[in-house]
């Protein structure tokens, strides 16, 4: 393929891909903003029976959700770095450029090209940038629950 072609297709491929690690970031930011309110309201939820115990469920569910996001960015930033060096003297992994042909199958493509490099979801969920914040959450959540049985006598 002519190298002005292959030039078109890397600032073309280039954009999406910034558009997608952008997009990613964002839902890592409201998967944070979310799973603080949900446990917030679920502490103050009252019940008769374990109602506090309700503060675990969105506490697990937004720290696995924010783990699958910081994989999908860093598929797609190790998707960049190979595009940025390798586009204009390959046609490997030439994506078509429309977007829906792009949300419909380059996640799969990217998992299977870049699985070595980009770690699993349960190893980013223990990494420095996403465990710190949900351990701080799960202490909240203890606190709270020893702070009632404390104050009120009764641990459910």
């Amino acid at each position: 393929m002519d190298r002005n072609i292959l030039q078109q297709y890397l600032f073309k491929e280039v954009e999406i891909v910034q558009d997608i690690v952008t997009r990613m970031a964002n839902n890592q930011f409201y998967v944070k903003g979310w799973s603080i309110t949900l446990i917030v309201a679920s502490l103050l939820l009252r019940g008769d029976l374990f109602h506090h115990f309700v503060a675990f469920i969105p506490w697990l569910f937004f720290w696995v959700y924010d783990s699958y996001f910081l994989r999908l960015e860093k598929l797609y930033r190790t998707h960049y770095a190979w595009l940025i060096s390798n586009r204009l003297q390959s046609e490997d992994f030439l994506l078509v450029v429309s977007r829906a042909e792009l949300e419909r199958g380059l996640r799969e493509r990217l998992r299977e090209q870049f699985r070595h490099q980009v770690p699993c979801t349960a190893q980013i969920m223990f990494s420095k940038a996403v465990f710190p914040f949900y351990l701080l959450q799960l202490a909240a959540i203890l606190m709270v629950i020893l702070a009632e049985y404390v104050i009120v006598g009764k641990f459910i």
